[in-house]
């Protein structure tokens, strides 16, 4: 749950957005600066949290006041190397942090931290993640509160979709991809796992609407709704410009999280009652249109 340390929404007098490069950091930035807030946005150009050097270059880029959104990550953590490489990342975001005196950290997390549940996902639900991507999230949540003295909010999205997604995830980000090429949408069986989907410009107002509450705790970002992927390659299909069709494929292993993942967004309607997530029919079409354009 979320606690809000400002009564009333207030812009922060600078946000420093370390993963400023990728999908989440990117969108985050984009949402910050045309609220017109300051923001210093910290890409692998400025700062490769890898290096020797990274702690003492991170916190020669934070001024007292500053708040800060840790966006940067190597995901999804897929092999042991990977997560010996995040441990280094976080170990580098933490001892730059330490040595300044910053007012507000959000450290954006999964929901993959999150044990298979036959009930909605409430913040309440154990962290027993079942993968390395999901360890490795909650080994930066439990390095972030051991380490940050400054209020801390911990952000737990769920599959996020968007116009500028590098990894090009099964779901909305692959299918709109494949039907704008021209190409079959596969899908994995007959698509009937059920799951939830954020646009990631919802995400990036949350974090915008956390910063300006100084939020602490932990919150979910998810719309409290389940789709199937058939069902949204068909939404796929339908705001296509071309033909579309869809192609069942054998599964290679079982249905990820028993093919059902629902949350309970009580959380989410409490800590902004006025906030509403993008339907996704609408915004997969609009994605789907801008895909398309820039294939010419």
């Amino acid at each position: 749950m979320l606690r809000h340390l400002a009564a009333e929404p207030v812009k922060p007098s600078r946000v420093v957005v370390i993963g400023a490069g990728g999908f989440v950091g990117g969108a985050v930035c984009r949402r910050l600066e045309a609220e017109k807030v300051e923001v210093l946005a910290l890409d692998r150009s400025k700062i490769e949290l890898l290096a020797e050097d990274a702690p003492t270059r991170l916190g020669s880029y934070l001024r007292p006041g500053d708040a800060v959104v840790a966006a940067a990550a190597r995901a999804p953590c897929r092999n042991l190397e990977m997560m010996i490489e995040n441990v280094v990342m976080v170990r580098s975001m933490l001892a730059g942090i330490a040595g300044a005196s910053v007012s507000h950290v959000v450290n954006i997390s999964s929901d993959a931290v999150y044990a298979d549940e036959p009930t909605p996902i409430t913040e309440e639900t154990p962290t027993a993640p079942a993968t390395l991507h999901g360890a490795m999230h909650l080994m930066r949540e439990i390095a972030f509160r051991e380490a940050i003295v400054a209020p801390l909010a911990i952000l737990r999205p769920t599959l996020l979709y968007g116009a500028e997604d590098p990894h090009n995830g099964y779901g909305p980000n692959r299918f709109r991809r494949s039907a704008a090429a021209g190409e079959d949408i596969a899908l994995f069986g007959g698509g009937e796992e059920r799951r939830d989907h954020v646009l990631i410009d919802d995400l990036a107002e949350v974090v915008a609407r956390v910063l300006a509450r100084r939020s602490t705790g932990v919150l979910n970002v998810a719309a409290g709704r389940v789709h199937s992927f058939r069902a949204i390659a068909e939404m796929v299909a339908r705001a296509s410009s071309r033909e579309v069709a869809l192609k069942e494929t054998p599964r290679m292993g079982p249905m990820p999280h028993k093919g059902y993942r629902p949350f309970d967004i009580a959380a989410m309607r409490t800590a902004f009652p006025d906030f509403e997530y993008s339907p996704i029919e609408s915004s997969i079409a609009r994605l789907q249109e801008l895909t398309e354009r820039s294939r010419g």
